[in-house]
């Protein structure tokens, strides 16, 4: 398994701190993962984040690419609110910058404020992320292209600055309902399995997944990647104690977005701590995570990319668990 360190909590703090110690933290955040031996790194996207502030995926991104040795670099868009040349030509830039390193994971978003504030109808989200994810590979693959779709028309497009990854960068689809995870797997591109939903919803989700590729003729088998909340401490006692109060107030806020309304089911986040974590988060010992892990593993997750630190936590505290977590945990999986 491929283990993955998310910058969201990082680069999303509360309303008022100072940025450029939120950048100081962001980079000191990086260079740990690098150096205790992390895969890759992600970042996600969201505009309008009252009551955080947050940074942007791909200046941040390009920001740290020194910083991060030879980490992938993976950065989730909402696609709909994007044109696919500005896309093609920022990504293609971005790779060639970093060494070949980049990642997409493509979202639809959920916020209906977020799409308000581009004039785009979300309920037409779907069919703008389809067309353009297909003129996004197409103008990195053709030297022209002519499309003509509902939402973006293109006439003999030529990108001339193309990325270093061949044929292009790798894509996810990050997707929470089951019509999504259908239309990924018939896309035969890796589903992002989203860190919020319990783990019965990802088995059953899994396996759907599968048996969508295999009708469709895509790989059924191929390894998928996963976000979780994760946070290790020596004992679980230790470890609830002290990641308990930011990871609740964080999804207070997903709450009051939206987010577990994007999720299958009657999911909601307004209810306990104890409610809400079980079995979606990991949180405990060295063994406790292991134990986790080795579920997810069973269902064939190759890349599993964690969130170990959310806003207001002290940068220090996160940072020794991510280095238990790393020298306890991590070496059992590879």
């Amino acid at each position: 398994m491929r283990f993955g360190v998310s910058l969201l909590a990082v680069a999303q703090q509360p309303k008022g701190t100072d940025p450029s110690r939120q950048v100081e933290e962001v980079l000191t955040w990086a260079r740990a993962a690098r150096d205790l031996g992390f895969d890759y790194l992600t970042m996600g996207q969201h505009y309008l984040t009252s009551p955080y502030q947050m940074f942007q995926p791909i200046p941040l991104l390009a920001r740290l690419i020194p910083e991060t040795g030879q980490m992938r670099l993976v950065t989730t868009l909402i696609i709909p609110l994007h044109n696919p040349v500005d896309l093609a030509e920022s990504l293609a830039t971005l790779d060639v910058l970093s060494g070949g390193r980049i990642g997409i994971s493509c979202a639809l978003g959920y916020r209906d404020e977020e799409y308000r504030a581009f004039g785009v109808d979300p309920k037409r989200r779907v069919s703008r992320m389809t067309e353009c994810v297909q003129c996004l590979v197409r103008l990195w693959t053709e030297e022209e292209v002519t499309f003509h779709g509902q939402h973006f028309t293109l006439e003999r497009a030529t990108v001339v600055l193309r990325p270093l990854q061949k044929p292009h960068p790798p894509q996810w689809i990050a997707a929470n309902s089951d019509s999504a995870i259908i239309r990924a797997a018939r896309m035969g591109l890796p589903w992002n399995i989203n860190p919020h939903a319990t783990l019965a919803t990802i088995q059953r989700q899994v396996a759907l997944y599968r048996q969508a590729a295999q009708e469709a003729g895509k790989d059924p088998t191929i390894p998928l990647p996963m976000g979780r909340e994760l946070y290790c401490a020596p004992t679980a006692q230790q470890a609830w104690e002290e990641v308990g109060p930011y990871i609740y107030g964080k999804y207070q806020a997903y709450a009051q977005w939206g987010q577990d309304k994007a999720l299958p089911g009657q999911e909601t986040f307004r209810t306990r701590l104890d409610a809400l974590a079980q079995d979606r988060f990991i949180i405990g010992s060295p063994d406790d995570c292991s134990r986790v892990l080795e579920r997810y593993a069973e269902l064939g997750i190759g890349s599993a990319h964690f969130r170990m630190h959310w806003p207001g936590m002290p940068l220090s505290q996160a940072l020794r668990g991510m280095e238990l977590f790393a020298r306890r945990v991590m070496p059992r999986f590879r």
